[in-house]
């Protein structure tokens, strides 16, 4: 039988229950009390410079972390014990290629390490810090023990289709009279050249095989600094070499190519990459390229930490001119441009700091007639926003002659828009017809046209410049002619322009072709002869 306990409110029961917890907690209130007491005493001595700061240093960044993360773009990781390579390891090793580049003896081509044309000294926020410092092609030469053989130069280069295109870097490839294309099963391929961009310094070859496994690319665009990425290549002659790293930055220009309208906006990694590895493979984790390997700065020649690769999106505007066009058909602003910073912006009394600066425009340019003027602030191209010198490059690099984009610009305070149609280099708003160069393109050559300030430096009335001699072409072949040569005239006739010369070859229906012309630091005048068919 379950029992009720009532409690009776008595004031007898009372008075013992209040004795009793009077005797079980009284000494622990005394005790309590007297401690609080001594601290306090403590307290009123305490020197004033073990109190704690007003300002703290977690406070300020406890306060400012709460909008920094709402306006972050990305959720938070999910962390793991380690990062796994090995997919992309085993999807990429495949599809890059090791290349062999052989040159004639009589070429005398130096290796990148000793010809100054091949590298550029760091900013001078470096200076000091190393004794020789040099942004510098990862491109190995070998020099045969028993002269006068011919010259091999070793790369890396990337299968982008099942049909044996390959994508390499153009310093990899430029002059050689033979490229030969070794598979990662060792397979092995003569390449022929389908065309180069010197540019961005990117090649593609093509070799005679199906049924390849081929790289995608992937979007440079959306690659994050900090994100891990992995390079391949044959470093050292070291076939299907992997190594990994993180991006360390991006759009970096380092001034390493000496071609004139050079787009550097190269990705930075700090992916162990070495002589050999030019024109190999970077990728994400899911094994798709977001860039190809062109350059490393170091102190010694060997990786030091900074490697730098071609963005994958201009690689894909390059192919796409190249399997088209057979040469690049690039849009120009007509602009001549600048960072803006803070030092700038107070001399110029500006309110941002961020954007290029317009410093002058190139005259019957597509920006000049579209309005743009001397001092406007390019704040973004269409809805890109631009805070640097080569993103602008890199953004307009991919565009083609006749498209059209929106600057966003900064004038007087104020922003407007403004729609600006490209051009081409010579100032023409429509595509060159790929074929008005068939001519071109059985001699293999590619030509340029000679400026005001070239024909006085060099003492010349007309004439046009050889800018490239591809491996395979009648050139190449049948004459000793070096990129560079000066040609004017051709069966004694003065050239007068590229497409003087172009109809020139197209009138010539059989027999011999006299090539006449110097070369930039020599006086001589030089003959090459060669037959049409």
């Amino acid at each position: 039988m379950e029992k009720n306990f009532v409690y009776k409110k008595n004031p007898e029961n009372i008075r013992p229950a209040l004795c009793l917890l009077i005797r079980i907690y009284g000494i622990r209130v005394l005790f309590a009390l007297s401690l609080f007491v001594l601290v306090s005493c403590r307290a009123q001595n305490k020197d004033p410079k073990e109190e704690n700061p007003k300002i703290s240093i977690e406070d300020m960044q406890n306060k400012g972390s709460e909008n920094k993360i709402n306006n972050f773009s990305l959720s938070p990781p999910h962390y793991s014990s380690f990062v796994d390579f090995r997919f992309a390891a085993k999807k990429a090793t495949p599809g890059v290629v090791h290349i062999q580049s052989t040159y004639k003896p009589e070429k005398q081509i130096k290796s990148p390490s000793k010809d100054e044309d091949f590298y550029q000294n760091f900013p001078d926020p470096f200076k000091g810090l190393f004794k020789d410092e040099p942004f510098l092609h990862p491109f190995e030469f070998q020099l045969p023990d028993m002269p006068p053989q011919a010259m091999v130069a070793s790369g890396s280069g990337i299968i982008i289709s099942s049909d044996g295109y390959v994508l390499t870097n153009n310093h990899v490839v430029s002059e050689a009279d033979s490229i030969e294309v070794v598979l990662s099963d060792r397979r092995s391929y003569y390449a022929t050249t389908i065309g180069s961009d010197p540019q961005t310094d990117l090649a593609l070859l093509k070799i005679p095989e199906k049924n390849l496994q081929f790289l995608k690319f992937g979007n440079s665009d959306s690659v994050e600094v900090g994100e891990w990425v992995v390079a391949v290549g044959n470093p050292f002659n070291l076939a299907s070499t992997v190594t990994a790293g993180i991006v360390s930055a991006k759009a970096r220009n380092i001034n390493i190519l000496k071609d004139q309208g050079a787009i550097e906006s190269f990705i930075q990694t700090d992916a162990a990459v070495n002589p050999g590895n030019s024109g190999g493979a970077l990728v994400n984790l899911n094994g798709d390229v977001i860039g190809i390997n062109t350059a490393i700065a170091t102190p010694t020649g060997v990786y030091a930490g900074y490697a730098f690769a071609v963005p994958s999106n201009i690689a894909k505007k390059i192919v796409d001119d190249l399997l088209n066009y057979e040469m690049v058909e690039r849009g120009y602003l007509g602009v001549v441009i600048r960072d803006l910073d803070e030092k700038l912006a107070t001399k110029l009394n500006l309110d941002v700091t961020k954007g290029v600066y317009v410093d002058s425009l190139v005259e019957d340019g597509a920006a000049k007639k579209a309005g743009v003027r001397e001092k406007d602030v390019i704040l973004k191209i269409d809805d890109k926003e631009i805070n640097t010198t080569p993103e602008l490059q890199e953004y307009i690099g991919r565009k083609r002659p006749g498209n059209n984009v929106t600057l966003t610009i900064l004038r007087h305070g104020k922003t407007e828009k403004i729609q600006v149609n490209l051009k081409s280099k010579e100032g023409k708003p429509e595509l060159l017809k790929k074929e008005k160069y068939e001519a071109l393109k059985t001699l293999g050559i590619e030509l340029g046209e000679l400026s005001g300030t070239e024909k006085m430096k060099y003492g010349l009335g007309q004439g046009v410049k050889v800018e490239k001699i591809y491996p395979g072409g009648r050139i190449n072949k049948y004459t000793g002619m070096h990129q560079g040569f000066l040609i004017t005239k051709l069966n004694n006739k003065t050239v007068t322009s590229v497409q003087d010369f172009i109809a020139q070859i197209e009138s010539i229906k059989k027999g011999g072709l006299l090539i006449e012309g110097r070369y930039p630091d020599d006086p001589a005048t030089y003959y090459y002869a060669l037959g049409l068919k």
